[in-house]
Parts: C-alpha cells; sequence; structure tokens
C-alpha cells in the first residue's frame, strides 16, 4: 500500500463520521438530500451523492432523522429532519467533537509537535 492510498484511507474514516454530524446538524431544519450535499460541499465536506443517500436512509433506519414527500412541485422531493433522537446525537456528537479536537491540540502543544 502507498502513502497516497494510507492517507485517503484514513482520511476517508476521518472524513465518514463528520458527515454524520454535519448531516444531522444542517437537518435540524427540513432539507432534501440535493440542498444537504450543497450545503454540506459549501461546508468544506466532500461527500458524494451515492454516499450521502444511503446515510440519509441509515439514519432514517436508526430513528434519527424522518422524512416526508414534498408533492406541491413538479418533481416530488425527499425532505428529511432531525428527529428528537436525532437532535439528542447531534448534540452529543457535537459535544465530544470539540473534546476531542481539544484533546489533539493540547497533545500538539504538550509534545511538541514535529513539524
Amino acid at each position: 500500500m502507498t502513502m497516497d492510498a494510507t492517507l485517503a484511507g484514513h482520511l476517508q474514516e476521518l472524513r465518514r463520521g463528520t458527515v454524520v454530524v454535519a448531516s444531522l446538524m444542517v437537518l435540524r431544519e427540513p432539507g432534501y438530500g440535493y440542498s444537504l450535499l450543497e450545503t454540506l460541499s459549501g461546508a468544506g465536506f466532500e461527500v458524494e451523492a451515492n454516499t450521502l443517500y444511503p446515510l440519509l436512509r441509515r439514519l432514517e433506519a436508526q430513528g434519527l432523522l424522518t422524512s416526508e414527500w414534498n408533492t406541491d412541485e413538479a418533481r416530488p422531493r425527499k425532505f428529511y429532519r432531525t428527529t428528537e433522537q436525532g437532535d439528542a446525537l447531534a448534540d452529543t456528537l457535537t459535544t465530544e467533537w470539540s473534546r476531542l479536537g481539544k484533546a489533539i491540540t493540547d497533545l500538539d502543544t504538550t509534545t511538541g509537535s514535529k513539524k
């Protein structure tokens, strides 16, 4: 395995969890898949539709999102929104994210990271 492949694999693992947290945060307000893709992309999250839509279905199956179809427009759209459990998980995950970020910064500071 080359260093590029190793790096790519680790970056993918790191991003996987962040997309879950970001999606739950954004979907506290109702939104549909494509708008979520645009919002995440605009915020710097690299995620493809073929990754996001299965994630949305999984989060819904876990009871973290709810969905409904809006048929008011020419093309029906499925809107997602966090459930109470999804909101609670988003809060817990963002708190943990902050704690871990501080821990990483503290490690970097105390170990005199070699750059």
